[in-house]
């Protein structure tokens, strides 16, 4: 019989200091756009043609993540295209 184990969550650091501005806007809008991705490979979308705009901000509502822009879709896409 095969006992549960459990997994701990990894130790956020926080982020480097002294970074342009620009670099914590993609850096954040690349981890929404993989937590979206996730969630949307999950709920069974495994085409990123099939991966609409409207989905993909109806799956941020679900999960609670802010509504993302034009640009955080494509990358959803871009992120399903590669798995």
């Amino acid at each position: 019989m095969a006992t549960a184990t459990t997994v701990q969550p990894v130790k956020k650091k926080p982020l480097p200091a002294g970074l342009p501005r620009e670099w914590y806007e993609s850096h954040n809008r690349r981890l929404k756009a993989m937590r979206l991705a996730i969630s949307l490979l999950d709920s069974g979308t495994y085409d990123a043609r099939r991966a609409t705009n409207r989905k993909i901000r109806t799956m941020a509502v679900r999960t609670g993540i802010h509504r993302p822009s034009n640009v955080t879709c494509k990358m959803v896409r871009a992120f399903i295209d590669e798995s």
